[in-house]
């Protein structure tokens, strides 16, 4: 096949850039001051017109690109027309020119998962912790995440004015991880990185049982998995049921393509079906290295109330 690159790599490239809209859509919002704040179940459960906008530039691309796949976001949104100016046409170069892991050559169309958060950590978004906002794209096949974009379009947003804004990191499983520089807590550190806004005494206890040197406490489950692959924590540890599918396809994606693991408390995989429940009920545990060490550490207390799906 020495014409057009296989679908994975022209489904990724497309992610890219419609990931990259996304991200701009989510800047201009917040520099037009008018968030259009929702609360979806309650105070920490908000939408904001980011959301919506975001999440509709990205659903639209990419089906109008690529009809037969199943595409899953995180917010409900009333069926519209959606406006030509939110439309992202562009595919990313780079990613084109990449050589296709074999196993995902010759994969269908109708049976690609496309799971969109359009904006992870939206009441940091709300209350200007910038940093902690990501746009997630994870795409899955035979239940599996098999490539992962993520927008940060806030990204060196401290440095002040004339730094270049955002910044857009994507990996795939057997292909590698680009857009960021790897790098590993030391050895003999364990940092933790867990919820900010969505804490519980089982969340503390889980965290606390990994015997930790530090433990952070940030928004969006996607930035916790860059805390990960940049050094900066060695596991993220969520005992809750509160994360869903959207948040953790695309952090999924990136951390396998760099021998990192994502599971629940328990160490088993989720799966990415279309037919899923979309709450990972069991809790996330997230590593780049020693995941068997974390796992061995979870309380029973925290096996027997997050039940594996």
């Amino acid at each position: 096949m020495s014409g057009s690159p296989p679908l994975v790599m022209r489904l990724v490239s497309s992610a890219y850039s419609v990931a990259e809209k996304a991200g701009a859509i989510v800047r201009k919002v917040l520099h037009s001051g008018e968030l259009g704040i929702v609360e979806k179940t309650g105070a920490n459960d908000l939408q904001t017109l980011a959301d919506r906008l975001a999440q509709q530039s990205i659903c639209a691309s990419l089906s109008r690109r690529f009809p037969k796949i199943t595409i899953i976001g995180e917010e409900e949104l009333p069926s519209e027309e959606v406006r030509e100016d939110l439309i992202e046409n562009g595919q990313a170069e780079e990613i084109l020119q990449k050589s296709c892991p074999a196993e995902f050559s010759e994969l269908k169309e109708e049976e690609f998962v496309v799971w969109v958060d359009p904006l992870d950590g939206t009441k940091e978004y709300t209350e200007g912790l910038l940093d902690n906002v990501t746009v997630l794209i994870g795409i899955a096949y035979g239940g599996r995440a098999i490539a992962g974009v993520i927008n940060q379009p806030f990204y060196n947003y401290q440095v002040g004015a004339g730094a270049h804004l955002g910044r857009t990191l994507w990996g795939m499983p057997g292909l590698g991880a680009f857009g960021f520089q790897l790098r590993e807590v030391p050895g003999d550190r364990r940092i933790v990185t867990t919820t900010r806004s969505h804490s519980n005494k089982l969340v503390t206890d889980c965290v606390d049982a990994m015997e930790p040197h530090e433990v952070i406490r940030v928004g969006g489950a996607g930035n916790k998995i860059i805390q990960l692959v940049e050094g900066k924590a060695s596991a993220y540890v969520f005992a809750s049921p509160g994360c869903k599918k959207w948040d953790t396809c695309a952090p999924e994606a990136i951390l396998h393509a760099v021998g990192g693991k994502l599971t629940d408390m328990h160490g088993n995989a989720y799966r990415y079906d279309a037919n899923v429940k979309h709450m990972n009920s069991a809790g996330v545990l997230a590593t780049l290295r020693n995941h068997e060490y974390y796992v061995s550490r979870v309380p029973h207390s925290v096996l027997q109330a997050l039940k594996s799906d």
